[in-house]
């Protein structure tokens, strides 16, 4: 490589596709479309990549949900990458490392992936991607290293570049994870180090699913997954368009994702409390590509409770999902003489109602079994709107 050749490039910077992925709060019909998604959004990348001027493209590791997907996720794969007209360069992780059969050694990719993707699958290998520009990652070869793959890496591919050296990494860091004792947790103060003495001049990372800064100056980022994957991701959906010349580095984000899983934190006391939950799933837009998990706490009647359920029972037919997470949740329903206000009741139906409400009013092992026989008369008896 010469310094002679241009020493400035830019690229796109994504991660943590997980192509193969399922999750299990998603009905059938919402994880076939979710899926359908994490591919399309392989595709946007792809043009988003030309149409931001992109020499080449990093993935930053889990390109692959685990090395024992299917044969038609490795198809669909191949196909969505055949579309991309600047070289893709893939990092293996902890979800698809090099072990013993794993998927990129599987007949499947090696006949049908596109000859401009290449496997960053040696650290002591750097591809030319020009002269003036270098690629190489530090590929997982075991879903439990005992090293710091990027400072291994670093120590092992040779002499400085001339011109930049982009390295592809992945794994938590030091500077982020509670897991002080795991050996492979990536030393952040090496890493920059390592740029400031020339070695690198970027290190793009994957596994952390939020887009996230690292470090003090612009050299070392997480991209986040292209697609929304879990509840507890802060910043998901983007990739990283990353321009960088011998003196400066600077990146930003594009938005890729379509899909959102939402957090709806409420406390329920009352009606106003339940219409003010009702206006907030009307408000939330694209709810077809959108997941809500409901934390409720609170006390309510019975009465309440069921029109609580027939609203969350009614969003879930137009949201990809609406769930009532069960850990999060502390919603009781008390009776009240108001639920009952409507219902005449006689003889043997009349006892029996007044003996939950008493068990149900009494606590114990039995009373939420009660009032969720009282919720269920409430709610059989509610007039239809």
């Amino acid at each position: 490589m010469t310094s002679q050749e241009s020493q400035s490039v830019r690229f796109l910077h994504t991660s943590d596709w997980q192509l193969g992925a399922t999750r299990y709060f998603l009905s059938d019909e919402a994880q076939a479309l979710w899926a359908a998604s994490r591919f399309e959004a392989i595709r946007r990348l792809g043009q988003t990549a030309v149409d931001e001027q992109c020499e080449f493209i990093v993935v930053a590791g889990d390109v692959f949900e685990s090395n024992h997907v299917d044969r038609k996720t490795v198809l669909r794969t191949c196909e969505a990458l055949s579309s991309f007209v600047v070289p893709v360069f893939l990092l293996p992780g902890n979800h698809d490392p090099l072990d013993p059969g794993n998927v990129f050694d599987s007949s499947t990719w090696k006949s049908q992936k596109p000859e401009n993707v290449h496997v960053l699958d040696d650290p002591e290998r750097p591809h030319e991607l020009r002269p003036g520009v270098e690629i190489f990652g530090a590929p997982w070869f075991t879903k439990t290293p005992l090293s710091d793959l990027v400072a291994d890496g670093i120590k092992s591919v040779g002499e400085k570049p001339d011109g930049i050296r982009v390295m592809v990494g992945h794994g938590a860091t030091d500077t982020l994870s509670p897991d002080r004792d795991n050996p492979a947790l990536i030393n952040v103060g090496d890493a920059e180090a390592a740029l400031v003495d020339g070695w690198i001049h970027y290190l793009a990372l994957g596994d952390r699913h939020s887009k996230t800064k690292i470090g003090s100056g612009e050299q070392i980022w997480y991209s986040g997954t292209p697609e929304v994957y879990a509840f507890n991701e802060v910043d998901p959906g983007h990739a990283l368009i990353v321009e960088i010349d011998k003196k400066n580095t600077t990146v930003r984000s594009v938005k890729i994702g379509v899909w959102q899983f939402l957090n709806k934190d409420a406390d329920i006391g009352n009606a106003a409390d339940i219409d003010a939950l009702e206006a907030f799933l009307a408000s939330v837009e694209n709810k077809e590509q959108t997941v809500v998990r409901l934390s409720l706490t609170g006390t309510v009647t019975l009465s309440e409770h069921t029109r609580l359920m027939e609203i969350i029972e009614r969003s879930g037919d137009l949201f990809a999902g609406v769930h009532l997470s069960e850990s999060r949740s502390d919603l009781v329903a008390i009776p009240s003489d108001t639920d009952f206000s409507d219902i005449s009741l006689t003889g043997f139906a009349d006892t029996a109602l007044k003996k939950l409400r008493t068990t149900a009013d009494a606590g114990g092992e039995d009373a939420e079994r009660a009032r969720d026989a009282l919720a269920l008369l409430v709610r059989l008896t509610r007039p239809t709107e």
